[in-house]
């Protein structure tokens, strides 16, 4: 399974895109998390990783929540794939996060198309293939197996364990510092851990586990203004290809 970060940074980064990722394995290759624009960020991480990272390859978009810096790509996914492709976009979400993705984030832009017999009504399942994760198992998209569990945020959102090629990857999503979180994640091979300000998880709490976890541990999310040479946690670059 190999892992390409698309974006790094945090909601208001003018140094990277925001943190999103490409996994791949057995010649399939799924999102996690959409912002905008996926296309170009996929095009860039292509050249930098030598990967062939097409959003017309991906089989779908993991969703951990709706806010901007992970969603707002949404609707030119489900726009290329409606009208490049002739398919319907396929998101992976748990029913909490993606129960408002229509009428509170999609809908303004995407509730009526223009054709030649005028203005036609559009509804979620018009243009996207809904696939709910489930906190009590693992759900198969491909060679993927997906595990979710909800994190402490402002909005539903849900950390993953993801499972592929005999390597299993957990990633945080947004989140404030959880032990328990940390836990379940932990018995992931490589596990990539938010950082940043506010409500999310202080880098200091999480410099201070276990050596051990340290070690397989990987930071994203930052803000600009987090001090990646002094950071004891090997943290993610963008474009980067990692095994894991």
């Amino acid at each position: 399974m190999r892992l390409v970060p698309l974006g790094v940074g945090d909601a208001f980064s003018e140094r990277w895109y925001s943190t999103s990722f490409a996994i791949e394995s057995e010649g399939a290759l799924i999102l996690v998390d959409c912002p905008h624009p996926i296309r170009k960020m996929l095009r860039e991480a292509r050249e930098t990783s030598g990967l062939d990272l097409r959003l017309e390859r991906a089989s779908a978009v993991v969703l951990t929540h709706l806010h901007a810096d992970h969603a707002s790509g949404l609707e030119g996914y489900g726009y290329f794939s409606h009208f490049a492709l002739g398919t319907k976009a396929r998101i992976v979400a748990h029913p909490a996060v993606i129960a408002r993705a229509w009428d509170g984030h999609l809908a303004a832009g995407m509730e009526r198309l223009e054709t030649a017999s005028g203005l036609r009504a559009m509804k979620f399942d018009d243009y996207f293939e809904h696939v709910p994760l489930d906190t009590t198992r693992a759900i198969t998209i491909g060679p993927f197996e997906i595990e979710c569990r909800g994190t402490h945020h402002h909005v539903p959102t849900t950390a993953l364990r993801i499972r592929a090629g005999g390597r299993s990857l957990g990633l945080s999503a947004d989140t404030s510092f959880d032990p328990k979180l940390i836990a379940w994640l932990a018995e992931a091979d490589l596990v990539v851990h938010e950082t940043n300000l506010g409500t999310h998880t202080p880098y200091e709490s999480l410099a201070a586990l276990d050596p051990a976890l340290r070690a397989k541990m990987r930071l994203v999310h930052f803000p600009d203004s987090f001090d990646l040479g002094a950071s004891n946690i090997e943290c993610l670059e963008q474009g980067r290809t990692y095994e894991v």
